[in-house]
């Protein structure tokens, strides 16, 4: 036992000073919130219910903000964040290189589309908040249920060999559709639908608790796409005029915030689908114009604009990308799917 135990302590002593030399890349135990001054069970109950379930997502927060969400005392909130601030990894600078080699990781989604895998450098991102906005009868939809169906594949295909959660807040989920795409791929319909998982949101908030649970089942699934279609159309109904703007707009990019770290965590991509100003006047502004002002546009990693053209086809602008120029594609919604 006691040779054992030395030679344990000669390899921890080894393992310390490999890593002191930078030879070992060991990770840190993850810090647990229970760990954090002040948080007992019950708190971290709390926390948790509120979707703080990590330090670096209390310690970004405002006392008065976790405060409010998770029902605790200011001071009480403003302790545990400063405890979650020293606790916390909250990462520094890299270098280009690691960011490439970290880049390296994001998949891409096919669309099956030729050009509009083109339009996107090859297919739709993992990692990346797709937004696709458009007039009513534009197609959005048809977009989303296409990609639910894509992902199902294999990778050899196109596909990401995942699972697909469907959030749907215009009751315009359609499994039928679905029958029809996946066997215009060759692909058996019951599948298909297996993999697609579906809640409808009644309101804006139940919407954004619909996120929450996406996170606990996700935990023991391969979760690569999470749809919502569409984002916005509670967030129009239910905060109308200026005077409730602010308060839309703060949890619409919460609500945001909740799906691009989902989608960071799992190696996904989340799509939206977006409505647009109904009318060309001053009060609601350029009718091609997306819905959710500065908020959804800094938060989309690509923005797709959709309008219809003459015999039945459709057209894709790449309206913003990090990486991809501007351009525009034509493409045909047919009983099918989509298709060149």
């Amino acid at each position: 036992m006691a040779t054992k135990s030395k030679r344990s302590a000669s390899k921890t002593k080894n393992e310390s000073t490999a890593e002191a030399d930078g030879l070992l890349m060991a990770e840190e135990p993850e810090v647990k919130i229970e760990e954090l001054p002040g948080v007992g069970p019950a708190t971290a109950e709390k926390l948790r219910e509120a979707g703080f379930d990590d330090l670096l997502a209390i310690a970004v927060m405002s006392p008065s903000e976790l405060a409010e969400q998770a029902e605790l005392g200011e001071a009480v909130a403003g302790k545990i964040i400063a405890g979650a601030k020293t606790m916390a990894n909250i990462g520094g600078f890299v270098s280009g290189s690691a960011l490439l080699d970290r880049r390296r990781e994001v998949l891409k989604l096919s669309a099956k589309v030729q050009s509009i895998d083109d339009l996107l450098g090859g297919g739709f991102e993992t990692q990346a908040l797709v937004e696709v906005y458009g007039a009513f009868g534009s197609g959005k939809t048809q977009i989303g249920h296409q990609l639910a169906v894509n992902c199902t594949l294999p990778m050899s295909e196109g596909g990401l060999d995942g699972d697909i959660f469907y959030i749907d807040t215009e009751d315009t989920f359609r499994p039928e559709r679905i029958t029809q795409m996946a066997r215009g791929l060759g692909l058996d319909p019951d599948a298909v639908l297996s993999r697609i998982h579906v809640a409808r949101a009644y309101n804006s908030a139940h919407q954004i608790l619909l996120v929450d649970e996406i996170k606990r089942l996700s935990r023991g699934m391969n979760v690569k796409l999470i749809i919502v279609d569409s984002l916005t159309s509670h967030f129009r109904a239910e905060y109308v005029g200026r005077g409730m703007l602010a308060e839309r707009q703060q949890k619409l990019n919460r609500h945001l915030k909740e799906l691009k770290q989902t989608a960071d965590v799992n190696n996904a991509i989340v799509l939206v689908t977006n409505q647009v100003h109904s009318k060309p006047d001053a009060m609601w502004g350029d009718p091609t114009k997306p819905v959710g002002g500065h908020v959804l546009a800094h938060a989309s990693t690509f923005r797709l604009y959709l309008r219809k053209a003459k015999g039945g086809r459709r057209i894709a602008r790449l309206v913003d990308s990090p990486n991809l120029p501007d351009g525009e594609c034509i493409y045909q919604v047919t009983e099918e799917g989509l298709r060149d």
